[in-house]
């Protein structure tokens, strides 16, 4: 069974998706490659990941949350599991290149397919693919696009200008 749940985030609606185990989804509205509500899915607020989850983003966009609890349950191939785990590792605030995510992952010289795994990743801000950039530090790619990727890092890093270009 799946249950969803909405979130109003200073950036945008977010659709919450979970299974029986844990968090499945976290899309923004008009994110790229985000699924439509199933008829058979739940909603359901009061679902445990869904509601830890919804705690858990309310801390982060209000500045007193630098990692996230809620268990996951991504679906994707072992290749791209493997990416959203290593990106899960790369701190608050932090950023790294495609390339670096490759290497992180045991996959050195696969920035690319790095990038590709990245850009599917179902989870956005808990799995933080907005902190993996372009290998010259460029904000490249982000499914829930670039002003959101702008303004997570601006969140992360305190920078008020940054903030403001968003």
């Amino acid at each position: 069974m799946r249950y969803y749940g909405f979130y109003d985030s200073p950036h945008g609606r977010i659709l919450l998706v979970a299974d029986g185990e844990g968090l499945s989804g976290v899309y923004f509205d008009r994110q790229k490659y985000r699924p439509s509500v199933d008829p058979e899915w739940r909603q359901d607020a009061r679902h445990a990941p869904l509601r830890q989850a919804t705690g858990e983003l309310t801390e982060y966009f209000g500045g007193e949350r630098t990692r996230f609890d809620t268990p996951l349950a991504p679906e994707g191939t072992p290749f791209q599991r493997l990416i959203w785990k290593a990106i899960r590792g790369v701190a608050y605030g932090e950023t790294i290149s495609y390339g670096e995510l490759a290497l992180r992952a045991g996959h050195s010289g696969s920035a690319r397919a790095a990038g590709a795994a990245t850009g599917r990743n179902p989870i956005g801000i808990i799995v933080p693919c907005h902190r993996i950039v372009g290998s010259n530090g460029d904000l490249t790619g982000y499914a829930g696009g670039l002003t959101r990727k702008r303004a997570l890092l601006a969140l992360e890093s305190g920078n008020a200008d940054m903030l403001s270009a968003a």
